[in-house]
């Protein structure tokens, strides 16, 4: 008798004012892969044998329509001993921060979150951000409209390279380094502290995949 695959459930925050973007997310992310087509399920039954899960792993997706309420989210997840494994985060979110301005925000809470940047539009060259945001292994671009291989690829990875970088289920410090960027000045900790102090509380129903 065969044991279960064990395989841990991951925390991914979207920050996207678009509703629709999130839906995309879930979709991609969180439909119930453990029959991935029809023919498979039917081969399953079939034959007898198990549906070839391989490595896959499953996802919890949380949602933040502007970066404000996406820096909360992250905070109160550390309060919660439960820290988000990846964030997708888009670039262009009237009327608030943009993605560019909430990213090094998202690493002073959270110096070890990996950050997808999502972009279809030309506010920002790559240059421009990579200067202001610095070259990391922890930042990483997506040009929208994406596909859903490419989504599927940057979650797997990204979460688990995440985790075996701080040992699961790793955690951040307040007070590390930021990617490439050295020692967040206490300054500016000290703003977001009061940034953050003003937000409301995030209430959730305990279930995956539900903003």
């Amino acid at each position: 008798m065969n044991d279960p695959i064990h395989k841990s459930k991951y925390r991914i925050l979207v920050i996207d004012d678009n509703p629709a973007i999130h839906e995309d997310f879930r979709k991609i992310l969180c439909r119930d892969r453990r029959s991935s087509t029809e023919l498979e399920a039917q081969e399953s039954e079939l034959f007898g044998l198990a549906p070839a899960l391989g490595d896959q792993s499953e996802f919890e997706i949380d949602s933040a329509y502007q970066g404000e309420a996406g820096l909360a989210r992250v905070y109160h997840a550390i309060q919660e001993d439960r820290p988000y494994d990846l964030a997708f985060v888009d670039v262009r979110m009237p009327p608030g921060w943009d993605g560019i301005e909430v990213t090094p925000r998202l690493w002073v809470a959270d110096p070890g979150l990996p950050v997808v940047i999502c972009t279809a539009y030309s506010d920002y060259s790559w240059e421009e951000m990579f200067a202001r945001l610095g070259t990391s292994d922890r930042m990483f671009i997506l040009k929208k409209p994406f596909d859903r291989e490419e989504v599927l690829q940057i979650a797997h990875s990204l979460t688990a390279a995440k985790r075996v970088r701080q040992g699961a289920p790793g955690h951040a410090h307040e007070g590390a380094a930021l990617p490439d960027q050295g020692v967040a000045p206490e300054a500016m900790r000290q703003r977001l502290r009061e940034e953050i102090a003003g937000l409301q509380p995030v209430k959730r129903d305990g279930s995956g995949c539900v903003a």
